[in-house]
């Protein structure tokens, strides 16, 4: 309930900030109404409509096997498989009452199914926890989305988790030996079809960043080379400011850099003589004691592509259509659900994304 009722508050302070609930047509963005429904109507598809839901990866993910929606043309709106982006902003959208009272209803009828499951496995729960962690995704959109336009929201609804890693020295790195580090999921509980299957990547010794760059270090690449700024950030008066959520405020010379894409991250490292570190690296080291992470996205050097072995679970859209031009991060940032923060999760967008809460480490050369 934790994550429905950060929903809720943030379709409350979006509603209270902006009046008509109107954002610009944007391949980085959706419309607030449209998320909102989109929300509900995946939890209806995967835990209310879906007969098979008990048996959780071995389900269809489409057919016979679905009942009809409780609110009517519920699929001609939000179905984002077959609902083209930019048709999103002319979609006759019901308004925000009826759509959180479609959230309402929905969720009424999905924990209803839920208390009818047969057991308490992973496969017979394996779609509660999917549309979970979907919400989850799309409160984290809403928060960079107001980030991106400048909408003030509640600090509360802003933070998703506490960092993890605990507290590191300044400027201090993990060296890591050589060894055959395991990635991906293995063992109980969710995964994402993505992570899995677990498999063992050979891993040559390493030297990394204990922490993501920092302010302090990167804008010294930024004055030498008169490199482009990150968006929201400015120099006044001899002052870097940074703002957040519409707010300009002075710059934390200590905090990660963010609102990089993966081609800043790569300029600052050949300036630096660093670079990258692969994704498997990244979750090697961030199993030691001092490795901190959970403050911004952190850019690999890692395509997302599928792991040895993988095979689609019944939401087949989740990885299957991304496997080319999108670029791996790992971590979590502030805004990051804690149901969401796992070392295996795979974050994954288009490497010139720089609307997201994302920065970097890096690896010795």
């Amino acid at each position: 309930m934790v994550t429905r009722q950060r929903t809720l508050g943030l379709m409350q302070a979006w509603q209270a900030a902006v009046a008509d609930l109107s954002v610009p047509l944007s391949p980085q963005m959706n419309p607030p109404l449209w998320e909102w429904g989109h929300i509900a109507w995946f939890q209806e598809w995967w835990t209310v409509r879906n007969r098979q839901r008990h048996e959780g990866t071995r389900s269809a993910s489409s057919g016979d096997g679905f009942a009809a929606s409780l609110l009517p043309h519920a699929d001609a709106l939000y179905n984002s498989s077959d609902v083209a982006h930019d048709s999103r902003w002319s979609l006759n959208l019901p308004d925000f009452e009826h759509t959180q009272r479609y959230l309402s209803d929905v969720l009424t009828h999905s924990l209803a199914q839920l208390r009818a499951a047969p057991d308490a496995s992973d496969e017979a729960l394996y779609f509660w926890r999917l549309a979970m962690q979907h919400e989850a995704m799309h409160n984290e959109a809403s928060v960079y989305m107001a980030q991106n336009l400048g909408v003030a929201l509640p600090e509360t609804l802003c933070v998703g988790h506490v960092q993890e890693g605990g507290p590191v020295l300044p400027n201090s790195a993990l060296s890591i030996p050589a060894q055959v580090c395991t990635v991906g999921h293995a063992g109980p509980g969710f995964a994402f079809d993505n992570e899995c299957p677990a498999h063992a990547v050979t891993l040559a010794a390493f030297e990394i960043d204990a922490k993501a760059v920092t302010w302090a270090q990167y804008l010294p690449f930024l004055q030498a080379t008169g490199y482009a700024l990150p968006p929201h950030v400015r120099w006044v008066q001899g002052d870097w400011q940074v703002q957040v959520f519409g707010r300009w405020q002075a710059m934390p010379m200590d905090a990660p850099v963010v609102h990089v894409n993966a081609h800043d991250a790569q300029a600052w490292c050949q300036w630096a003589g660093r670079r990258l570190p692969t994704e498997a690296e990244w979750t090697c080291a961030a199993a030691l004691e001092g490795f901190a992470w959970g403050q911004v996205w952190e850019w690999t050097a890692s395509d997302f592509a599928p792991y040895p072995g993988f095979v689609p679970h019944p939401y087949r859209e989740y990885s299957e259509p991304w496997w080319q031009g999108h670029r791996v991060l790992k971590g979590a940032c502030r805004a990051t659900s804690q149901h969401l923060v796992d070392v295996r999760y795979r974050n994954f967008f288009v490497p010139e994304r720089r609307d997201i809460f994302a920065g970097f480490r890096t690896v010795a050369l």
